[in-house]
């Protein structure tokens, strides 16, 4: 079974270290694109925050399906 990373705004994804995820603090979004490309390879789901999604999203590339990712309500 992969692990769960976190990706985004420190704020918002701190506390899910305390469920066993994976924190990846970006506050900007160059830093969650850098985040991205960089993720272990066992990661198996990416709960990104509304801004981080955001970032991705204007790459112009599609996220694929794995990792999967889920987008925090804002």
């Amino acid at each position: 079974m992969g692990r769960v990373a976190a990706l985004g705004e420190r704020s918002r994804v701190a506390g899910l270290a305390l469920a066993g995820a994976v924190v990846l603090v970006a506050d900007a979004p160059e830093a969650v694109r850098r985040c991205w490309r960089t993720l272990p390879g066992d990661v198996d789901l990416v709960i990104l925050t509304p801004a981080a999604a955001e970032a991705l999203s204007e790459t112009g590339e599609p996220l694929g399906s794995r990792p999967l990712t889920a987008v925090m309500p804002s």
